[in-house]
């Protein structure tokens, strides 16, 4: 066991203080190993609640997402029937760029005695120390990094946050290669049809998609 999952691990199991977890994300669309990496979190992390939160107008991304209405009726649909779940949308109503850290403190000031948990991806982690206020996301939440076998932190990315070591816990998750970019690249080239989403996306989202002809070719 790494160092920062076992310091992770003996963080979680302190105090009894209320466990809510933030999942961001585009969204576009929410598929399965999104559903995946969910359950891990409230498994994982015993957690009480998990916001999971589509981005509004995200600072990172080059290319356009889909209309954030379509967005947000698919993370309905995907997450509707997990329990302790929140779609929660008020980066969609912000104005300007969505930065994790005023997600953060807003839910810390409506959860003043609640510890949050941040839920991100092996990828995002890489990519952690040019996000926004960094330092501040640290002293507010315990980064959560899911683990898969195609995607696992480098132990030496943890060796950067001498201090910090505390501040971290890794997610456990199956062999998923599944990712939004690709099913949008799928549909829109025509290789895949909104009919073949079943083993990508949840069902809902699926007939969703169909029926709004999203992704498809123009």
């Amino acid at each position: 066991m790494s160092a920062a999952r076992a310091s992770g691990l003996k963080r979680i199991g302190e105090g009894r203080k209320k466990r809510i977890g933030v999942f961001g994300g585009a969204f576009d669309p929410p598929h399965n190993a999104h559903q995946a990496l969910a359950q891990a979190a409230l498994t994982q992390l015993a957690l009480d609640a998990l916001h999971i939160i589509p981005t509004g107008q995200a600072w990172h991304k080059a290319t356009a997402l889909s209309a954030a209405e379509h967005r947000l009726a698919m993370t309905r649909l995907a997450f509707e029937a997990m329990p302790r779940i929140v779609v929660d949308d008020r980066e969609l109503h912000r104005a300007g760029p969505s930065f994790t850290i005023d997600t953060l403190q807003a839910l810390q000031a409506e959860n003043p005695q609640a510890q949050l948990y941040l839920i991100m991806g092996a990828d995002q982690f890489a990519a952690f120390r040019q996000w926004h206020r960094w330092q501040d996301i640290l002293q507010l939440a315990i980064i959560c990094i899911a683990a898969r076998a195609q995607s696992t932190p480098d132990p030496a990315q943890f060796d950067a946050y001498t201090g910090h070591k505390d501040r971290f816990f890794t997610l456990q998750l199956p062999l998923m290669p599944v990712s939004a970019t690709q099913i949008r690249q799928s549909m829109a080239s025509g290789v895949a049809t909104a009919g073949e989403l079943a083993h990508l996306v949840p069902e809902p989202v699926a007939r969703y998609i169909s029926l709004h002809q999203l992704y498809s070719p123009r």
